[in-house]
């Protein structure tokens, strides 16, 4: 096989594992960890079980690889956005209003804590969730000790006031679960008005 077909085999590969884990992530979300089964994530695919097992040997293997490429990437996300050269506000604006934006965050949302609760989940998988989670708040403090030091951010430890912020931005994704959203939109800059110092106007 020459190195072109390889090459293009390896693509279509990964194309169709991106499309079972983008396929799997709001089923195992709606039906639970415990409750799903492979036949529930190869139907939400549109493949066969047979043709499930030339890319994911278990449903535990999937839903390890949902939570590691979606708390990286998002790690990757933020890291970005720590490093840009402006205020701290306008980098917590940017955070808030990405996340917010993200069709699919209240099933990651979902599944983050529910992978950290349920006896389903492997001590192996509980433990990667929480040090990834634990490890992306970083940049994100970051930023809050950037902007105290900009006398823009309330003060208080970086590291704490990172966890609030993420922990309300997760909350407020919840209420995006289709079929029961709660009308209100959450506005990114009314999130981080409430780690804003107060000026006078």
């Amino acid at each position: 096989m020459s190195p072109r077909n390889v090459e293009k085999d390896l693509l279509q590969r990964e194309k169709r594992i991106n499309h079972i884990l983008d396929s799997a992530l709001e089923t195992i979300a709606v039906k639970g960890i415990g409750s799903v089964s492979i036949n529930d994530i190869a139907a939400a695919a549109g493949m066969s079980i047979g043709n499930m097992y030339h890319y994911f040997k278990s449903k535990t293997e999937i839903i390890s690889e949902i939570l590691r490429r979606g708390q990286t990437g998002y790690g990757d996300h933020v890291t970005r956005i720590a490093e840009q050269e402006c205020p701290a506000l306008e980098k917590l604006f940017m955070l808030a209003e990405s996340w917010l934006a993200l069709e699919n965050s209240w099933a990651y949302t979902i599944l983050i804590h529910t992978s950290r609760l349920s006896d389903a989940s492997s001590e192996e998988i509980r433990k990667a969730v929480t040090e990834r989670f634990t490890n992306n708040l970083g940049p994100v403090a970051a930023m809050m000790k950037q902007g105290q030091q900009e006398g823009l951010v309330v003060g208080g430890d970086p590291l704490e006031l990172a966890y609030y912020f993420v922990s309300l931005i997760q909350g407020l994704t919840l209420q995006k679960v289709p079929g029961a959203e709660v009308p209100i939109r959450a506005q990114a800059s009314s999130i981080v008005a409430l780690f804003a110092t107060r000026t006078k106007q």
